[in-house]
Order: structure tokens, then C-alpha cells, then sequence
């Protein structure tokens, strides 16, 4: 095939390549986050990738078409729509009315894996798939599974060793009490309130007052027309949005002026007096887990209380500092299950985002600062002796030591690049002299990177050779794991 005939090798916009490090330090923290899962008895679930249309719902980006919003084919065996899923929860619900006799009751599950979404516009931060990590207690009515899952989001941001961490916490009824105390029931006026709400982080109080009166100018210099609420109405969003108090049951307190005239409104502040309950004697603090009157999240999606966990520290976006943000949210979705089976099914849950949460440590450097150790590279000095090469292999695997046979060019500088690269923490060299004398030469790759930079003289070098040793054939397994072993406690050392 000539070179104008060829393909161009790219990507799909939207979507990532994975190396080794990136995919190695994913896999490391999915393992963590989902054995603090299981601590508290939630049992792994894979779905399917695929699912049909009907099946996922009310698809993003909420419009009618079979394929927004999702990437969707029609199915020529059935004549039927088929999607990739955009996200865990739709499957789940599918699987527990599906197979909701035989499960038991609640059905407590946990699931990773990639989800894809048709981003109109991808972006280095909205990418068209992605990993999410969720667990989620289906058939549960009790705030005790709502307080739950702030208990296991706590556990996980512990486990990963992140110290800094806010989980807010709302609940969508105490927002409807808001909205009936405004007595405002035009719908798109309500979803414009929330929205606004939701905001608050960015636009602030004053911009808040603005969204919600005539409008504003965004950071972009675009103009958003306002809601053109009365200035009573104004104030009194701006004084829910004041009621985060120093404790929960104070913000609760605070929550009850607002939902007094509203029955769905007190059940809201209720049922978070409830988790308050659940919270406090599990000893939970405060500055862990806090009621956020601006928190809103999925805003035909969750009947109850939300969740979110925040990050607060600073990054730089544009040259300015700005809060890392959200990593993982949920709430509480009675209906999901009810759109199959006609009844409703109350299930509680929360997502972490993994990609985000892998940033996320990646910046505070609680991920390996370097890349994982790679293979011990066997060199093939004489090509005449392959099989004994392949024999020394076989011993290091049999003994559990990650290894590998040079399969490339001959030439001993490009092997010894080749081990360079792979991050090979020993590089095994035999010749035909060796043999003859049953012994192997053993070259430690890390040892030998930290003197070439404190040796000055090249001469001295060459003579001392302190990365280089010689060993019996009979010792060379556990020769090689002493190396693997102190390469391993100076890695650990350096990254203290």
C-alpha cells in the first residue's frame, strides 16, 4: 500500500489513550475505592455496555431523538435502538426489574467502568468516555441508606489519602418547599431558580441577585438574560442561601422557615435530620459533611436528598486560582425502577468520577510519582544460546518475577535503551563466557541512573562498574529479588 493510500492514524475527538502509568494507577485506585465498597457489603455487578433505548430513559441531552445525546445504532435483528450506556444507573435499574425476584432485598451493588456521553462540543475537561465508580442500595427507604453514603464517600477519600474533603449534602424536597414559599409554579421559572442556585460557587451572591432580576454579563462578556423575579422573591432565595449554619441541625433549623408551608418541604428537612442522626453517632464531623443549601444536582433526576463531594483546593485555570471542585454525586432516585415495573422502588447511590479523582490525586501527589517498576529485562548476547536465555526467563516466572526475553535488535545498546525505557529495575547480561563459568551479570538500573549522576569521571566509572555484579548461575533468582527489593524501599523512600 503506497503512503498516500493510507488511513491517518488519529483519534476520535473526545476520546483518550491510555499508557501504562495512567492505566496502572486507575486500575490501583479503582481496587481501593471498591474494597472500601465491599467493607460495607455492597457486591460487584457488571451490565452489559449496550443497552436498549427505551431502556436508558430520558437520555442527555433531554432530547427526543434516538441518537442524541448517546452514541446509538439500530438494531437490524430486532429492528430496535441500541445505545452505549451514558451511565451506571440506568443499566441497574433494568437489572433489578428484570431480575428483581431473584435478588435480594435491598440489592446492594457497586460497579466501574467506562461510560460514553455525545458531547456536542469534547474538551480536555468533557471528554465522550469515561470511567465512573458507583455503588448504589436499591429498595431501601430508611435515610439510613442516605446516610450511608456518606459514610462510604468519607471512607474512600480516606482510603486514597485525601484529608481535605467537603460532602455537601441538600435534599430536593427542602428546594420545592422554596419554591412553594415563592409561590412560583411555572416550570421553566422553577428549573431558572435552580439552575441559578447551582451556580453560586461561580457567581456568587451578587451574581445570584442578578441572574435572578434582570440578568448579567458572564466571564465571557456574553449576556444572560435574568428571570426578572420581584425583589421580594430575590431576597428570599438570597436568605435560603444563607442558611448554612456552624452545625447541621442548625442548617436544618434554618431549612424549616423556608419549608413550613410546604408538606414536601418539611418531609425534606425530616429526612435530613434523620442522616444528622445516622451522621452524628458515627462520629462524622462537620467540616466532613455539611448541609449546602445551593447544592442541587440532577434536576428531574433525584427525589430526595444529593450528595457531592468537593475538593477545596486551589487549582490554576487561565493564570487564576479556582477551587478543584466536585469528584464524585448522587442522591436518592425513587422512580428509576418504577418506569418498568409500574411501581415505585426507592434506591439511594452516589458516582464517582473517576478520571476527575485520578487528576485530583495526581495534583495532590498521592499517586506514584514515577512510573511503576516495569519487567526485568533478559539481554541476548549470543544468539546462539536462545534457549538457555528462555530458560533464565522461565526460572524468573516460576519464582513470580515479572520478566521478559529481548525480542529485538541484537545490538547491546539498543537492548540496554529498550530496558531504559520499559523502567526495568535489572537487566540480566550473559555471554558465552558466562555460561562457560555459570554465572549471569546483573546490571541494577536504578542504582546505575543515581551514580551516573554523582560520578564526575567517565574513567572511574568504567573501572568501578558499582551498578554491575556477577553471580552464580544457582543464586540468580534471589539475587534479582534483593535488587527488586531495595529498588522497591528506596521508591517508596523518595516518594515519602
Amino acid at each position: 500500500m503506497s503512503e498516500t493510500n493510507c488511513p491517518k492514524a488519529r483519534k476520535p475527538k473526545g476520546f483518550r489513550d491510555s499508557f501504562a502509568l495512567q492505566s496502572l494507577e486507575r486500575q490501583e485506585m479503582i481496587a481501593t475505592i471498591c474494597n472500601v465498597y465491599s467493607k460495607f457489603g455492597f457486591d460487584q455487578l457488571e451490565t452489559s455496555c449496550i443497552e436498549y433505548v427505551d431502556a436508558l430513559g430520558k437520555f442527555l441531552p433531554d432530547q427526543d431523538q434516538p441518537d442524541a445525546g448517546v452514541f446509538a445504532l439500530k438494531d437490524d435483528l430486532d429492528d430496535q435502538w441500541l445505545a452505549l450506556r451514558y451511565d451506571l444507573t440506568a443499566p441497574l435499574a433494568r437489572v433489578v426489574a428484570e431480575f428483581g425476584d431473584d435478588l435480594p432485598t435491598p440489592f446492594r451493588r457497586y460497579q466501574y467502568g467506562p461510560v460514553w456521553r455525545r458531547e456536542i462540543k469534547p474538551s480536555k475537561d468533557r471528554f465522550r468516555e469515561f470511567f465512573q465508580c458507583d455503588f448504589d442500595t436499591v429498595g431501601c427507604e430508611t435515610m439510613a441508606a442516605d446516610a450511608e453514603v456518606c459514610l462510604v464517600l468519607s471512607e474512600v477519600m480516606r482510603a486514597l489519602g485525601i484529608d481535605e474533603f467537603v460532602i455537601r449534602v441538600n435534599n430536593r424536597k427542602v428546594l420545592n418547599g422554596l419554591m412553594a414559599s415563592l409561590e412560583i409554579t411555572e416550570p421553566a421559572v422553577r428549573l431558572g431558580i435552580l439552575r441559578t442556585l447551582d451556580k453560586l460557587d461561580d457567581i456568587r451572591i451578587e451574581g445570584v441577585k442578578q441572574q435572578l432580576g434582570p440578568g448579567r454579563t458572564d466571564k465571557s462578556g456574553s449576556w444572560n438574560e435574568g428571570l426578572h423575579l420581584p425583589d421580594s422573591s430575590i431576597n428570599r432565595v438570597v436568605e435560603f442561601l444563607q442558611c448554612k449554619m456552624p452545625t447541621r441541625r442548625e442548617t436544618c433549623d434554618a431549612f424549616l422557615e423556608f419549608a413550613a408551608g410546604s408538606p414536601d418541604g418539611v418531609e425534606g428537612v425530616n429526612e435530613l435530620k434523620s442522616i444528622e442522626q445516622y451522621l452524628e453517632v458515627s462520629d462524622v464531623a462537620q467540616e466532613f459533611v455539611n448541609f449546602d443549601p445551593s447544592l442541587v444536582r440532577g434536576l428531574e433526576y433525584y427525589t430526595g436528598p444529593v450528595f457531592e463531594i468537593e475538593l477545596p483546593f486551589e487549582v490554576k485555570v487561565k493564570g487564576k486560582p479556582k477551587k478543584f471542585g466536585s469528584v464524585a454525586g448522587g442522591g436518592r432516585y425513587d422512580y428509576l425502577v418504577e418506569r418498568f415495573t409500574g411501581k415505585k422502588v426507592p434506591a439511594t447511590g452516589a458516582s464517582i468520577g473517576v478520571d476527575r479523582l485520578l487528576a485530583a490525586l495526581s495534583l495532590l501527589q498521592k499517586t506514584k510519582s514515577e512510573a511503576s517498576l516495569g519487567p526485568v529485562v533478559v539481554t541476548m548476547m549470543d544468539k546462539e544460546q536462545g534457549l538457555e536465555y528462555q530458560k533464565i526467563v522461565n526460572e524468573l516466572r516460576d519464582a513470580g518475577i515479572r520478566s521478559e526475553l529481548y525480542l529485538g535488535d541484537r545490538k547491546f545498546k539498543a537492548q540496554m535503551k529498550y530496558a531504559d525505557k520499559r523502567n526495568s529495575p535489572v537487566v540480566i547480561i550473559a555471554g558465552s563466557n558466562e555460561f562457560e563459568d555459570g554465572t549471569v551479570t546483573l546490571k541494577n538500573m536504578f542504582l546505575g541512573k543515581a551514580l551516573s549522576q554523582e560520578v564526575e569521571d567517565n574513567q572511574a566509572w568504567r573501572k568501578g562498574q558499582p551498578a554491575q555484579s556477577t553471580v552464580k548461575r544457582e543464586d540468580l533468582v534471589q539475587s534479582v529479588t534483593d535488587i527488586i527489593n531495595q529498588v522497591d524501599l528506596e521508591t517508596q523512600h523518595n516518594q515519602a
